[in-house]
């Protein structure tokens, strides 16, 4: 059988599709990416291109002492493709790793439609009985609907899980009032890289109360029970929640001291640079689901946005993801299909490098199987076999999307506590990071 396989077929070009297409390509595969946008399309893409950006641009922390930096640095060592794309398209950003979408999708588009054994393939598919065997699914959370449908009926199961993720505004640079608008990140970690809008207490409760009474884009009848993930969730929820919510979230004033008072505000709206040049910032938290109008009037009332030009506005789409622990293998493959994988967002991840991880993961797991291998998972100790753990095997009634955090990890052992009750929650980072990295780097030596 593993003769008869040349080829394997991926629908889906976003960062989970075009991680596995290299990574595939990379090992002699001959690959088909299939992908419709050229035809059709998504509520949220702008482009045909591979790996398009849609929601922030950016891929997390890069820090070695974060779950999320420690998830890049194992990525590293697999050769991501989406990884040194999103380091040459890097700009500013704190401690987090902010690129430029329009050169980064190009980079990817470029690599990908130039490789010698990728062909890209303009096409809408359907049904997954289109496309042959072996397979990966990587259409991520906007899969078109008749395509949802053959694979509910795959699976036997009526309907998809669903969840609502939203955009935040992006606005012109040059519209932002410096003179009250001042460059700085969090506790003068990274470089100066920011821009953070101050409010007063008067200013913030305006603001909270006008976006309390905004026009709002109404959700559909088929929408009204997907809930929102918790990590990209509209503005107008937050205050939902409390009115002094946003004030210990995005809009957090901690270390931030403004250089016309020399203290901290009350609140502060963060613009995080959005490309290279810096001609565009995003707002940092104010994902929205506000009418169009309502944002401009409202976001305006900001200090510094006074004269703000959006060059895109919030918005919000409902997201699709499969229940995978109740439906997948461990290996991301379907117990009906052995050679049928799926990957990225549409498993159950949440995050741009979470997704394109489990691209790279799938990849491995199917040439692992073509080439008789065996499955190899990466140890459960590490961020990436956390996160393969807590989409296959963790089954919960109530499943939702997930992105690496040090909750994943597995429990430290008493050795680690030395007889102490608790350990200090930074030591136990420390553990848990030495860990991964121990047991990676092992892993690295027998695959």
């Amino acid at each position: 059988m593993q003769k008869e396989m040349k080829a394997i077929h991926i629908v889906g070009a976003g960062l989970a599709g075009s991680e596995a297409a290299l990574q595939l390509a990379e090992k002699g595969y001959s690959v088909f990416l299939y992908e419709m946008r050229r035809q059709q399309l998504t509520p949220a893409h702008k482009t045909e291109k591979c790996a398009e950006l849609v929601c922030s641009n950016s891929f997390g922390s890069m820090t070695d002492y974060s779950a999320p930096g420690q998830l890049k640095w194992e990525a590293e060592k697999l050769g991501s493709n989406i990884l040194a794309a999103a380091k040459e398209a890097y700009i500013p950003a704190g401690m987090a790793l902010g690129v430029d979408r329009e050169i980064f999708s190009q980079i990817i588009h470029t690599k990908v439609s130039e490789h010698p054994k990728i062909t890209l393939v303009d096409q809408i598919v359907e049904s997954l009985d289109q496309i042959p065997r072996p397979a990966i699914i990587a259409t991520g959370p906007l899969t078109h609907e008749n395509l949802a449908k053959s694979i509910a009926e795959h699976f036997e199961k009526p309907d998809f899980l669903y969840f609502f993720d939203a955009i935040a505004p992006i606005i012109d640079t040059d519209s932002i009032n410096t003179e009250i608008a001042w460059k700085a990140s969090r506790w003068g970690k990274g470089s100066d890289d920011y821009y953070n809008c101050p409010l007063n207490k008067e200013e913030y409760y305006r603001l909270i109360e006008e976006m309390e009474k905004a026009r709002k884009i109404e959700a559909k009848d088929f929408e009204k029970l997907t809930p929102y993930f918790e990590s990209c969730m509209p503005i107008e929820e937050m205050i939902r929640r409390g009115k002094e919510t946003p004030r210990f979230g995005p809009m957090s004033p901690k270390g931030l001291d403004d250089p016309r008072t020399g203290r901290w505000p009350y609140a502060v709206v963060q613009l995080r640079q959005d490309n290279k040049e810096g001609t565009a910032f995003n707002m940092v938290g104010f994902q929205t689901k506000m009418a169009y109008g309502e944002q401009k009037r409202i976001f305006r009332m900001i200090p510094g946005l006074e004269d703000a030009e959006f060059l895109k506005l919030g918005s919000i789409h409902r997201n699709m993801y499969l229940d995978s622990p109740r439906l997948l293998n461990e290996d991301l493959s379907s117990p009906k299909d052995p050679y049928l994988y799926f990957a990225g967002q549409i498993t159950g991840v949440e995050g741009y490098f979470d997704s394109t991880c489990m691209g790279m993961l799938t990849a491995k797991f199917l040439d692992d199987k073509l080439k008789d291998r065996g499955f190899q998972p990466p140890p459960r100790a590490s961020a990436m076999g956390s996160l393969l753990n807590a989409i296959t095997k963790e089954e919960k009634e109530n499943f939702q999307p997930t992105n690496i955090n040090f909750g994943l990890f597995p429990n430290l052992t008493e050795e680690h506590y030395q007889g102490r009750k608790k350990i200090p929650k930074k030591e136990k980072k420390e553990i848990q990071l030495h860990l991964a990295k121990e047991a990676f780097a092992k892993w690295l030596t027998t695959i």
